[in-house]
């Protein structure tokens, strides 16, 4: 069995994170303005509250061993809970002016770690990744619910596990769907030997694998860069910094990697019977994730709705980037999942945040969630349709008390503005019908203008430092985006520009949106990421098939100065026995398969070698040694030097 490596597939977080040291931050004090946003912020809410605390803590056995720390083989560090531990202990209890109290709240929810017993058979694994890890005992083995992010932390939650449980060897592997905060880890607890054996199965919904390979390669670059933003890569966790991604507390930075399933779920009540447990499952395919599935244990009493019901306003469109996701088709699936379960189950585990126990309060849940979806769904569409346009709509559209007062229900990682924005995209995409927003100028070019409008640089600042001590920070952020666009140079306007998205930080209360705004804060003060430049031509194409790699070759061609060129070259790949062919022609690549031929311009080796080989890791000369090309060196050299190497470190906050 094909063993696929990681690199490639960690487009949907961030793959170079591990290399990253925080950088030093010159943070600031939260304003009286964001103080006061805190307490109208959280007016509807009932901090004295303990349910969700007594269910986070339900169940508890033990927690990770040496404060979380879990390294990789070569030392390094993959997980480590003692930079978070400001968010613990009665110091904690209040708030710090610099986050949001709810926000706070949530993350204090998450850092609750360790081993915990959810009912009878059923295990989780918490706070070791940014998802749980559950494990099943079935009558002679156990069954594992979405390995985590990294092999690391599944193995260190495993080994948990059996620290306190029987040693029973790993049976099942399933994984609910096409993430790789569910995948990624797999082999913590399983090999390919195992699998390819048949003494490990890997059970996935149909579609599993096209979608964890494929979803996020074409812009998998632009993606990553943005994720650090989403997720505060290189901000330090403290409360001026870093204090989770509210779905959990960060991602994990260990190995990553895929083995595919061995049975795939393809229809709605499909049963399996799993070391005497009864699986029946639920599709639930453009909800969260192109492929995912529910599923419900009837010895058991136990519902799962994967990712698509947890704690926390889930993002319709996240902020890293990728395709919209369907609020109705989602609402649709908890609802199928209610009707068909929800006066059976007993208990709700999710692959995010901790259970929920008894039948009314499981269907009460899943309800709201449903109505929350469908309410978002339904309200922007209301809108759109008596004329707003979609940032009117996030500016207009609340939610009904008996939803915005449900801490399951806030913006911890989705939020509410930016998934009505989803919605209006989803159903009439990026024109808002304003012919003056047709054709706009381009940022750098529109901030001189406006700039110049409004009298020059140093007078734009005089009046945003005005309307910074008045709380008008979302104004101040925009206007001195544009002095800094005009120029980049110009400190006086990065620094207010920072001040400000730094107080927004403060006051969000969705963790992606802290992030974001503290990240750019941190950019405009000490300058612009920058990825160490031997990362720039990592192998990234081991996790493709050669159909995806090459079409993801044609994104890496440079159109321009591709035009008026025509080129052909045959390529055998021999650990395959498959024989492409590649066509250049009208600034467009083509591949396809083709029979085994005779060609005037071939490549003979491994699919390995020849992403080496466009990944421009075997120079020409090393080409024209190992004889694995046939025909003129200096022509193929000229094709290769139109395929650009794309760097996940461009200007963001800057131009």
């Amino acid at each position: 069995m094909q063993k696929w490596t990681s690199a490639f597939l960690l487009t949907t977080f961030l793959t170079f994170a591990p290399a990253l040291v925080f950088s030093a931050i010159n943070t600031k004090p939260a304003t009286e303005a964001t103080r006061q946003e805190h307490v109208r912020l959280t007016a509807d809410l009932n901090f004295m509250d303990s349910q969700d605390w007594e269910d986070a803590k339900r169940g508890f056995i033990a927690p990770l061993p040496e404060h979380g720390r879990i390294t990789t083989a070569n030392g390094r560090e993959a997980w480590n809970l003692t930079p978070y531990e400001f968010l613990l202990g009665d110091k904690a209890n209040q708030s710090p002016d610099t986050v949001n109290p709810s926000l706070w709240r949530q993350s204090r929810l998450v850092m609750v770690d360790g081993l915990f017993k959810v009912t009878e058979r059923i295990y989780q694994i918490r706070n070791a990744d940014i998802s749980n890890m559950t494990i099943i005992e079935g009558d002679s083995g156990l069954i594992v619910i979405d390995p985590l992010v990294s092999a690391e932390n599944a193995a260190a939650a495993l080994k948990l596990y059996y620290s306190h449980r029987p040693q029973k060897a790993v049976k099942y592997v399933i994984y609910s769907h096409s993430h790789v905060d569910h995948y990624g880890g797999v082999y913590g607890v399983t090999s390919d030997k195992e699998v390819r054996e048949g003494k490990v199965h890997i059970l996935a919904p149909q579609g599993f694998l096209e979608a964890a390979v494929a979803e996020n390669v074409m812009a998998g670059t632009a993606m990553s860069r943005r994720a650090m933003y989403m997720y505060g890569t290189t901000l330090p966790p403290s409360p001026t910094g870093h204090v989770g991604a509210g779905l959990g507390l960060k991602n994990s930075s260990g190995s990553r990697g895929l083995i595919p399933p061995t049975d795939l779920i393809t229809k709605d009540g499909e049963q399996r019977a799993l070391d005497g447990l009864t699986f029946v499952f639920l599709m639930a395919p453009n909800t969260e994730a192109p492929a995912e599935m529910h599923w419900y244990i009837p010895e058991l009493k136990a519902l799962t709705a994967a990712e698509n019901c947890v704690h926390t306003m889930h993002n319709l469109y996240t902020l890293r980037g990728a395709k919209t996701r369907d609020p109705l088709k989602w609402a649709q699936a908890l609802d199928k999942t209610t009707e068909r379960f929800g006066n059976e189950a007993e208990v709700l585990y999710g692959m995010h945040h901790w259970p929920v126990w008894g039948g009314e309060r499981i269907r009460e849940l899943l309800s709201k969630t449903s109505d929350l979806y469908r309410y978002i769904h339904d309200q922007t569409l209301h809108l759109a349709n008596k004329g707003l346009t979609m940032n009117e709509i996030a500016e207009e559209l609340t939610l009904p008390h008996e939803l915005s007062s449900v801490f399951s229900l806030r913006g911890y990682y989705g939020s509410l503005n930016h998934d009505v924005k989803a919605v209006y995209n989803l159903y009439l995409g990026w024109f808002d019908g304003n012919p003056a927003h047709l054709n706009p100028l381009p940022p750098a070019d529109a901030s001189k203008k406006y700039v110049e409008y409004m009298g020059g640089a140093e007078k734009v600042i005089e009046k945003a430092r005005k309307d910074f001590s008045r709380g008008e920070f979302r104004w101040v952020a925009q206007a001195m985006n544009h002095v800094v666009f005009a120029d980049p140079t110009n400190r006086k306007a990065r620094e207010l520009a920072a001040d400000a998205l730094e107080q927004l930080g403060y006051q969000a209360e969705s963790a992606p949106w802290r992030n974001f705004y503290l990240t750019g804060a941190q950019e405009l003060r000490t300058g612009s990421f920058k990825l160490p430049a031997k990362r720039a031509v990592d192998s990234q194409g081991q996790a493709l098939p050669p159909d995806l790699y090459f079409a993801n070759l044609g994104i890496r061609l440079d159109g321009n100065r591709a035009k008026g060129k025509l080129f052909s070259l045959r390529l055998h790949l021999q650990d395959l026995n498959q024989d492409w062919l590649l066509t250049l022609k009208n600034g467009v690549l083509r591949a396809k398969r083709t029979n085994s031929g005779d060609s005037d311009r071939a490549i003979t080796a491994p699919m390995s070698q020849i992403m080496a080989i466009f990944e421009g890791r075997i120079s020409s000369d090393e080409i024209a040694k190992k004889a694995i090309y046939k025909g003129d060196i200096k022509g193929l050299t000229e094709f290769l030097a139109l395929f650009d190497t794309f760097r996940p470190d461009f200007n963001i906050i800057e131009p």
